[in-house]
């Protein structure tokens, strides 16, 4: 079987959480493949074994590698997107951050991860993306993402106007912060804290949620994920944030937006005791009374 990894080079855990993995990997005799910049930062502190090789982008995976394993919070696992893209390649998440929707392999659940791998007794669960286009270049061939995207004002204190349209029919314009378009897997991230709605994976929509908008009554949208959104942003500045998960951009008044459905998905390997629901109520501590 063979294994890609991926990791950010950052902090003590990171490393431990690693060498754990490698080991346990190779202890299973599974050839692992570990990203170019991830290998220099982990080789500089612990020795790895001579068998591990290295890839450097998306180019060196299809057709090569089984499972990708991300190892970090869920701002590591949304970077393997752009590497996995339409490959089909599994993604599962070795949390070493702090909540963890997507990364869901804890440290204590590691060997029933691998051995799970090994068996076979893990689900995959398919994750719309979405896709940015614009009448500008931005964001290149790196313009989707699996969370969300969000239009914010940049460097100033006045608030922004976007103009929101679905399928050219004009939906609001929003004076607020900026404007968030996220996917069922961005729900429980960003657009939740804004005060957007949970949405199952499967639901087949986009959330349009407004953020910190001056009107009150202005709230967040689920619409399906058919439709196309485009938005235009104006203010008294003339540049703005524009975001897809990680990755930001600076743009101005002349852009104009669309964000649709992409058309394929990422599949997110999930284990048999793991389900949306139960990743829910653990995470929000659901049902815990907490007075005690």
């Amino acid at each position: 079987m063979n294994i890609a990894i991926y990791g950010r080079p950052t902090g003590e855990k990171q490393i431990s959480l690693a060498k754990q993995v490698i080991d346990l990997l190779m202890s299973q005799h599974m050839n692992i493949s570990l990203h170019s910049p991830y290998r220099k930062f982990l080789s500089s502190t612990i020795e790895l074994p001579s068998q591990v090789s290295t890839f450097e982008s998306h180019d060196d995976l299809p057709g090569k590698i089984d499972f990708l394993l991300s190892i970090g919070g869920d701002g590591t696992l949304l970077d393997t997107v752009l590497l996995v893209r339409d490959s089909g390649i599994p993604i599962a998440g070795i949390n070493a951050g702090r909540l963890g929707f997507l990364s869901s392999v804890s440290e204590e659940n590691l060997n029933f991860a691998i051995d799970s791998l090994l068996k076979g007794h893990y689900s995959l669960d398919s994750r719309t993306l979405l896709r940015l286009e614009s009448n500008h270049p931005l964001f290149e061939s790196n313009n989707i993402a699996l969370n969300e995207f969000t239009l914010h004002k940049k460097e100033t204190s006045s608030m922004i106007t976007i103009h929101a349209y679905l399928n050219g029919e004009y939906l609001n314009s929003y004076w607020a912060d900026g404007i968030m378009i996220s996917t069922p897997t961005g729900s429980t991230g960003y657009s939740l804290s804004c005060g957007g709605p949970i949405v199952v994976p499967q639901s087949e929509s986009f959330v349009i949620t407004p953020i910190a908008p001056h009107n009150l009554n202005v709230r967040p949208i689920v619409v399906s994920d058919k439709n196309v959104i485009s938005l235009e942003v104006e203010g008294r500045s003339q540049r703005f944030m524009a975001t897809l998960d990680s990755r930001s951009a600076t743009i101005d008044s002349s852009f104009q937006l669309a964000i649709r459905k992409e058309n394929y998905n990422i599949n997110l390997l999930r284990l048999s005791n793991e389900n949306f629901l139960n990743t829910l109520r653990k995470k929000l501590n659901w049902g815990l009374d907490k007075r005690n």
